[in-house]
């Protein structure tokens, strides 16, 4: 199975909303549910990783089903606003290169 790219999977959502679910929601509607998608993927760690223990209703959620999610979401807010995801994570690494070169490494906190 071919490796899935950041542009195959915006093409791919892309496809998807314009085929099976109609059209996208409006940019704010789809900030909202990324940040519901997050709430559902902080509760899960937050359970899982943390002091909090699982409800009923936690049983059976998956963190690669969570990340998923949010990861859906924001490839369609990506898609609705213009944005290159693979362009935009490339320059990120390269503003966390120039800025970030020693500063984890000279973090007291991480030693």
């Amino acid at each position: 199975m071919e490796a899935l790219t950041l542009q195959a999977a915006q093409e791919r959502v892309d496809e998807w909303i314009k085929t099976v679910g109609v059209r996208y929601f409006g940019e704010l509607t789809n900030l909202g549910i990324l940040m519901e998608e997050v709430g559902e993927l902080s509760r899960l760690m937050v359970r899982r990783y943390g002091e909090q223990s699982f409800k009923e209703s936690d049983k059976g959620k998956e963190l690669a089903d969570e990340m998923a999610d949010v990861l859906w979401v924001l490839i369609c807010l990506a898609n609705q606003t213009g944005v290159n995801l693979t362009a935009a994570l490339e320059k990120n690494f390269e503003k966390k290169n120039i800025r970030d070169a020693d500063r984890h490494r000279n973090n007291e906190k991480l030693k």
